[in-house]
């Protein structure tokens, strides 16, 4: 490739990169929810903030963590996202995808990346998929919140156990880090970040 076909390229992908924000999460249809704001972007933003925090912890490297949770779900943008009901009837070719859609890049890093994040043989990407885990269950408990009687069934194992039991989609998690992050979120509110901080005096 010359320099120009490069830049070309690479705007090609950042043009793919940006219809993450119009792909949703599948899980609504089964979850019961219509939530605009929960796609596939969105999700990525925080799982990479999730990813970085428990590298911290775990003494992993943050940054490229943060790049695996980043590039987990880029797949997602060719075969869209599917539910525990489509992955009964519906193959998708992710090695395909991702060397049609990061292998033909001018640089192979976000290929090697993503492919890793696949392998789960690192120690980061196994916390990357952890930290795509917890959001699932940030995001269960942000509509829990709102009433969701669906989300706080998948929250506490369809309602076969009770709450104060150990939640099976904390047995899911890897790292010692992920287990106690869920573990607080479980235990706290999604209100409670400003709890201590709102005033009704302007300064």
């Amino acid at each position: 490739m010359d320099k120009n076909s490069d830049y070309q390229r690479i705007a090609q992908f950042l043009y793919e990169v940006g219809t993450l924000r119009r792909l949703p999460r599948i899980h609504c249809q089964t979850l019961l929810e219509n939530d605009l704001t929960d796609n596939i972007a969105s999700h990525s933003f925080r799982v990479s903030l999730i990813g970085w925090q428990l590298a911290k912890l775990e003494k992993a490297d943050p940054y490229k963590t943060a790049i695996l949770c980043l590039v987990h779900d880029l797949a997602e943008i060719r075969s869209n996202d599917h539910n525990w009901i489509h992955k009964r009837y519906v193959k998708v070719f992710e090695d395909e995808i991702l060397a049609d859609q990061l292998g033909t890049l001018p640089d192979k890093g976000l290929f090697d990346l993503a492919t890793e994040y696949n392998r789960r043989q690192s120690k980061e990407a196994i916390i990357a998929k952890d930290a795509d885990l917890l959001d699932q269950i940030l995001l269960l408990k942000e509509y829990e919140l709102k009433g969701s009687r669906e989300a706080k069934s998948w929250l506490f194992n369809k309602a076969k156990v009770s709450e104060d039991k150990e939640p099976s989609k904390l047995k899911d998690l890897k790292t010692q880090s992920a287990k106690k992050l869920g573990q607080a979120i479980y235990k706290e509110s999604p209100s409670s970040w400003w709890a201590k901080i709102w005033t009704d005096n302007n300064r």
